[in-house]
């Protein structure tokens, strides 16, 4: 798709920028470091700005901004903002605008990555080549109304350029002179860009190409445990293409997902509020869903070979799956007015403690009163 592009279609830009922090990044930084050392100042900066950015595009600008999947106090979206401008991954508004774009027309033209245009295009050629018109931002008006995102939108190149290289080669001058300077802007600055980066993009090029399914197959998207330890969670991609206002997207207890770990201290902290899940019925079903349409079409394939038993065993896989979606009715259901019931015993057992303790108390000042 990307072959034989006008030179005029190319965004010179994006492409740019992109091929010089990638030249410093993969280049620059490990020659530098050949001949230098890096003391435990800079590492721990390198560290800090990994995670700070890189949960500032997961948390900020993913989960947070894009999908709504939580509310946060103005510190959380500020840090986000700030952070995420030094992933120089664009501003906030205009990430989001690509992604939802994304969500609602996956795997067609309209979608801003679409990886039915090839791994490279929604990889990064998506970035480096103008192909369509520019796209309205009419579908980020509710982010509009932030005064903190119109912060970021406004002064966004001092924010990414300013915080992102000029503050760690501050510090790194300030703690080794020159060669601290170079170290922070090399390590800290143009290999941590790249790194980050390149972790985003292979979540729409990677997590479209390779991996499993146990959701949906209604779109590419795929859950690769792989891609999840690199992105702070965001690996489990099908899921979250099924369920994406979730705040989780390892949403399995034993799944690696920093993100949904780092939203749940917050909360605890009172610093994000309203956290937006999927019932575990819900994904149950789709689960189960999923497991038919698989075993459906294995059985379908083995009855064109194998003929009438294979359609004996379909009928009899059909069979099961149905008793397991009516017992999954009645558990839900089940559960229901277990939770009703639960509710209005406690509504019961807290007017007979007011009444116990109201009748304590008088019977307390009875006896305290002198005969």
């Amino acid at each position: 798709m990307t072959k034989n592009i006008p030179m005029h279609r190319v965004n010179w830009v994006n492409t740019s920028f992109l091929f010089v922090i990638t030249t410093l990044g993969i280049i620059g930084a490990p020659v530098f470091l050949y001949h230098f050392d890096a003391n435990w100042i800079i590492w721990s900066l390198f560290a800090f700005y990994m995670i700070a950015t890189g949960l500032s595009i997961t948390l900020g600008y993913h989960r947070l901004f894009s999908h709504l999947s939580f509310k946060a106090k103005w510190p959380v979206r500020l840090f986000t903002l700030v952070f995420g401008a030094c992933a120089f991954e664009n501003t906030v508004l205009n990430w989001a605008s690509d992604h939802r774009r994304h969500h609602k027309h996956t795997d067609h033209d309209e979608d801003p990555y679409d990886i039915s245009k090839g791994f490279f295009w929604a990889h990064i050629g998506w970035i480096l080549f103008k192909l369509n018109a520019p796209q309205p931002m009419d579908n980020v008006k509710d982010l509009q109304k932030d005064k903190l995102v119109r912060f970021q939108e406004k002064y966004y190149l001092p924010l990414a350029f300013g915080v992102g290289f000029g503050l760690p080669a501050l510090i790194g001058y300030l703690t080794a002179g020159a060669v601290g300077a170079w170290a922070g802007f090399f390590v800290v600055g143009a290999m941590r860009v790249v790194l980050v980066q390149q972790s985003t993009f292979f979540i729409n090029s990677l997590c479209h190409t390779i991996g499993k399914q146990p959701y949906s197959t209604r779109c590419s998207a795929r859950d690769s445990w792989i891609m999840a330890l690199v992105t702070y969670g965001e690996g489990y991609h099908n899921y979250h293409h099924e369920f994406q206002h979730d705040y989780r997207n390892g949403v399995k207890a034993w799944n690696f997902d920093p993100t949904k770990w780092s939203i749940q201290i917050l909360h605890k902290l009172g610093l994000v509020s309203h956290l937006r899940t999927v019932p575990t019925s819900k994904i149950v079903a789709a689960e189960m869903k999923e497991a038919q349409r698989r075993a459906e079409a294995k059985l379908a394939e083995l009855s064109a070979s194998e003929g009438s038993l294979c359609e004996h065993a379909l009928a009899k896989v059909n069979d099961l799956l149905e008793k397991l979606k009516e017992n999954l009715n009645e558990f839900e259901n089940s559960f229901s007015k277990q939770v009703e019931a639960s509710r209005s015993t406690l509504k019961r057992w807290r007017k007979e403690t007011k009444a116990l303790i109201s009748g304590l108390g008088d019977l307390r000042l009875k006896v305290s009163q002198p005969a």
